[in-house]
């Protein structure tokens, strides 16, 4: 008998909804303050970590941020960024940007930061030596993992970009070997659309998929 397992059938009724969840999968910038279920950021960890990664590595660290103080000194670095983005911007632009949410960091409930441990023994180096930065690439996988599990339950991510590394990681005093990813915020969404933010507020548009295709 074959010790070779059967692959699972998906069938078109899996494939329209797993379009669906694609689709739905936003980056929330406005969140309900409700407190999420007990356990479901651990649940949420353990899917991420079901994310490929180079060499089996498995380098992201995911830092939870709960104390106050440092939650403020997070949130100045945002608004230190924040304003200096706003005056980068000109004319109707900067009013634009102006009106934009661009962080729950007051209303979500969750906040943690994610890093990659760039020097992590596990999965002996395989493939960092050539590429050290697919530590960093892994951990962006395993997030985004993350971010298609917590829309099934619910739950919205939102990537607080704007946002100065070197503080964040000062007020969270990770290990030297971790390199910062992205600081995260995670809820319930205060509006849950099917279409990016930015997009409907005018501020980019989607590209065609295959204007994204290059051959050679």
């Amino acid at each position: 008998m074959s010790d070779e397992q059967v692959p699972p059938y998906f069938d078109q009724d899996f494939r329209d909804r797993f379009m669906q969840l694609l689709v739905w999968r936003r980056d929330v910038r406005e969140f309900l303050t409700t407190p999420i279920p007990t356990g479901a950021f651990e649940k949420l960890v353990a899917i991420a970590s079901l994310a490929p990664s180079v060499g089996l590595s498995q380098p992201w660290r995911f830092v939870t941020v709960d104390d106050a103080a440092r939650r403020a000194r997070v949130r100045q670095s945002f608004e230190n960024c924040n304003q200096e983005a706003l005056s980068c911007q000109r004319g109707e632009r900067a009013m634009l940007y102006a009106r934009l949410k661009l962080a729950g960091l007051n209303q979500a409930p969750v906040q943690f930061a994610l890093y990659a441990d760039v020097e992590t023994q596990q999965g002996h180096l395989l493939g960092r030596r050539t590429m050290p930065e697919t530590a960093m690439y892994s951990a962006v996988a395993a997030v985004q993992t993350m971010w298609l599990a917590a829309r099934i339950d619910g739950l919205g991510l939102g990537w607080v970009s704007i946002i100065d590394p070197e503080q964040v990681t000062a007020a969270l005093d990770t290990p030297p070997g971790w390199v910062f990813v992205g600081y995260f915020c995670l809820g319930y969404p205060a509006h849950p659309d099917d279409t990016p933010a930015l997009e409907r507020a005018g501020w980019e548009q989607r590209h065609n998929s295959t204007e994204f295709i290059i051959k050679r």
